[in-house]
């Protein structure tokens, strides 16, 4: 076989395609790398790794510039994935593909198409989503549940630890300058919390009894119809914590969840977890997650 010639072909029926069938165009690109990703694939079987700058030399002086040896390589790691996976989908561009498919866990790459999709994630914002580690940052049930295509909850796509973003140059903060630090970039917080959450107050104020007490944050999930109750701490857990959010949860769900909702959710963001408090902590709604600052 030339396959030198069935890949200039491709190349070639691609580009017209594109031209001619503008709505198709992405279906048609990635057609065609998958194609020609197998012929590089089968070329360097037969010819060596070589054949790559070779090739590339040759399709760069006939069909111009965007087949550098670097690209030729990401379309023949392009067909080399997906040859063995049926996760590949036309919603998404090759350009997205580009951007996972250097990971060697399937369920990683499966995990950032999902929510490229789900979410419309521009290139840009699928970029951004793997610099901050998203899918490392899951817990190993969570990933489990992924691969097994099993219900998830709302505490399953909440990162650990949290990332948040430090404007003040300062390693050491007061809950309060931690709670601006949030508020400043609240839309960022709430993707690190997963998706579905939407804001409701911040220093929500409540009155028990004759005192009156402020919840950090109250959200609400409108996928597991829910409230969240978020409290901060710059300490490690302590046991107060608990009794402190889980009275404040309770409170919501006597004045303000109605029938309709599900029981609200309480999570405890920390700057160290106590595994051995939440060992005795009976209440599975009560979450705790730790912070960074980055």
């Amino acid at each position: 076989m030339n396959y030198y010639k069935e890949i200039k072909n491709e190349l070639i029926n691609n580009e017209i395609t594109k031209r001619v069938k503008d709505y198709s165009k992405n279906k048609s690109d990635l057609t065609t790398y998958y194609n020609v990703g197998k012929l590089l694939s089968e070329a360097g079987k037969h010819y060596g790794e070589g054949i790559i700058k070779e090739y590339s030399r040759k399709l760069t002086k006939e069909l111009g510039k965007g087949y550098s040896v670097t690209q030729l390589k990401y379309i023949r790691r392009f067909y080399n994935i997906f040859s063995k996976s049926q996760s590949m989908t036309d919603l998404l561009t090759f350009t997205h593909y580009c951007a996972i498919i250097w990971f060697e866990d399937i369920n990683e790459i499966n995990y950032y198409i999902k929510i490229s999709i789900e979410q419309n994630l521009s290139v840009r914002q699928l970029r951004e989503r793997i610099k901050n580690k998203e899918y490392e940052r899951l817990d190993d049930i969570t990933k489990e549940k992924l691969i097994d295509e099993k219900e998830t909850t709302v505490a399953d796509f909440i990162k650990n630890p949290l990332l948040i973003k430090n404007n003040t140059n300062k390693e050491i903060i007061s809950e309060k300058v931690l709670h601006r630090l949030i508020l400043e970039d609240l839309d960022s917080f709430l993707k690190e919390l997963g998706d579905s959450f939407s804001y409701i107050a911040s220093e929500y104020k409540i009155k028990i009894g004759n005192t009156y007490n402020y919840i950090d944050l109250l959200l609400y999930n409108y996928e597991y119809n829910c409230f969240v109750i978020v409290e901060l701490k710059v300490t490690e857990l302590k046991k107060e914590h608990i009794g402190q959010i889980e009275v404040y949860m309770n409170y919501i769900d006597k004045n303000l969840r109605t029938i309709t909702q599900d029981k609200t959710i309480g999570i405890i963001i920390c700057k160290r977890n106590n595994k051995f408090i939440m060992e005795y902590c009976s209440d599975s709604r009560i979450l705790v997650k730790e912070y960074k600052l980055v």
